[in-house]
Protein backbone atom coordinates (compact mmCIF):
# COMPACT_ATOMS: atom_id res chain seq x y z
CA UNK A 1 0.00 0.00 0.00
CA UNK A 2 2.86 2.38 0.82
CA UNK A 3 4.37 1.78 -2.62
CA UNK A 4 1.06 2.52 -4.37
CA UNK A 5 0.70 5.80 -2.49
CA UNK A 6 4.29 6.78 -3.28
CA UNK A 7 3.63 6.12 -7.00
CA UNK A 8 0.65 8.49 -6.89
CA UNK A 9 2.81 11.22 -5.36
CA UNK A 10 1.60 10.92 -1.80
CA UNK A 11 4.02 10.44 0.98
CA UNK A 12 3.22 9.09 4.38
CA UNK A 13 4.48 10.73 7.48
CA UNK A 14 4.43 8.85 10.73
CA UNK A 15 1.71 10.16 12.94
CA UNK A 16 3.07 11.77 16.03
CA UNK A 17 0.66 12.20 18.87
CA UNK A 18 1.66 14.64 21.54
CA UNK A 19 0.86 13.36 24.99
CA UNK A 20 -1.97 15.45 26.36
CA UNK A 21 -0.85 17.56 29.24
CA UNK A 22 -3.13 17.69 32.29
CA UNK A 23 -2.79 21.46 32.45
CA UNK A 24 -0.86 24.50 31.40
CA UNK A 25 0.91 27.46 32.92
CA UNK A 26 -1.35 30.49 33.19
CA UNK A 27 -1.14 33.83 34.96
CA UNK A 28 -3.50 35.23 37.56
CA UNK A 29 -4.70 38.85 37.85
CA UNK A 30 -1.52 39.92 39.62
CA UNK A 31 0.73 38.35 36.99
CA UNK A 32 1.83 35.39 39.11
CA UNK A 33 2.33 32.10 37.31
CA UNK A 34 -0.19 29.40 38.27
CA UNK A 35 -0.92 25.93 36.93
CA UNK A 36 -4.35 25.81 35.31
CA UNK A 37 -5.83 22.32 35.06
CA UNK A 38 -7.52 21.37 31.77
CA UNK A 39 -10.32 19.36 33.39
CA UNK A 40 -12.66 20.45 36.15
CA UNK A 41 -12.21 17.13 37.92
CA UNK A 42 -8.51 17.94 38.42
CA UNK A 43 -9.24 21.26 40.10
CA UNK A 44 -11.53 19.75 42.76
CA UNK A 45 -10.56 20.13 46.39
CA UNK A 46 -10.22 17.20 48.74
CA UNK A 47 -9.25 13.57 48.36
CA UNK A 48 -11.02 13.00 45.06
CA UNK A 49 -9.24 15.92 43.39
CA UNK A 50 -5.92 14.88 44.88
CA UNK A 51 -6.31 11.34 43.51
CA UNK A 52 -7.19 12.69 40.06
CA UNK A 53 -4.19 15.04 40.05
CA UNK A 54 -1.81 12.27 41.10
CA UNK A 55 -3.14 10.03 38.37
CA UNK A 56 -2.85 12.79 35.74
CA UNK A 57 0.71 13.63 36.73
CA UNK A 58 1.78 10.01 37.10
CA UNK A 59 4.88 9.11 35.09
CA UNK A 60 5.84 5.45 34.55
CA UNK A 61 9.51 6.09 35.23
CA UNK A 62 8.96 7.81 38.56
CA UNK A 63 7.64 6.66 41.90
CA UNK A 64 7.14 8.28 45.25
CA UNK A 65 9.19 6.89 48.08
CA UNK A 66 8.75 8.03 51.63
CA UNK A 67 11.73 6.92 53.63
CA UNK A 68 12.20 7.84 57.22
CA UNK A 69 15.73 8.97 58.06
CA UNK A 70 17.54 6.42 60.18
CA UNK A 71 18.28 7.65 63.68
CA UNK A 72 21.89 7.54 64.76
CA UNK A 73 23.05 6.89 61.19
CA UNK A 74 26.71 7.80 60.65
CA UNK A 75 27.36 10.83 58.49
CA UNK A 76 28.70 9.87 55.07
CA UNK A 77 31.94 11.41 53.83
CA UNK A 78 31.62 13.63 50.78
CA UNK A 79 35.00 13.52 49.04
CA UNK A 80 33.89 15.57 46.01
CA UNK A 81 32.12 18.28 48.03
CA UNK A 82 35.08 20.65 48.01
CA UNK A 83 35.71 20.18 44.28
CA UNK A 84 32.15 20.34 42.87
CA UNK A 85 30.54 22.77 45.27
CA UNK A 86 28.35 22.73 48.35
CA UNK A 87 24.92 21.12 48.19
CA UNK A 88 23.18 21.51 51.56
CA UNK A 89 20.87 18.54 50.94
CA UNK A 90 23.58 16.06 49.99
CA UNK A 91 26.61 17.62 51.58
CA UNK A 92 27.69 14.92 54.00
CA UNK A 93 30.88 15.40 55.94
CA UNK A 94 33.42 17.51 54.08
CA UNK A 95 37.01 16.33 54.54
CA UNK A 96 39.45 18.54 56.40
CA UNK A 97 42.71 19.48 54.75
CA UNK A 98 45.61 17.56 56.23
CA UNK A 99 48.02 19.93 57.93
CA UNK A 100 51.68 19.27 58.46
CA UNK A 101 53.44 19.04 61.78
CA UNK A 102 53.30 22.30 63.70
CA UNK A 103 56.59 24.02 64.37
CA UNK A 104 57.28 24.86 67.98
CA UNK A 105 58.50 28.46 67.80
CA UNK A 106 60.03 28.37 71.29
CA UNK A 107 62.25 25.49 70.27
CA UNK A 108 63.14 27.38 67.08
CA UNK A 109 64.09 30.47 69.10
CA UNK A 110 66.29 28.33 71.40
CA UNK A 111 67.98 26.75 68.38
CA UNK A 112 68.67 30.16 66.78
CA UNK A 113 70.13 31.49 70.07
CA UNK A 114 72.32 28.39 70.34
CA UNK A 115 73.61 28.91 66.76
CA UNK A 116 74.44 32.55 67.57
CA UNK A 117 76.39 31.53 70.68
CA UNK A 118 78.29 28.79 68.84
CA UNK A 119 79.09 31.22 65.99
CA UNK A 120 80.60 33.77 68.45
CA UNK A 121 82.92 31.30 70.06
Amino acid sequence: MNDDLKKMGYRLRPRTVEPQQPGRIAFDARGNAIYAWNEDELSLEGEEGERARRKALEHPGLSMVEEEPVNNAPIQNNTTGLKLGYNPYESGLLPQKQTGKKTDLRELSKWIEMKKRVGKE
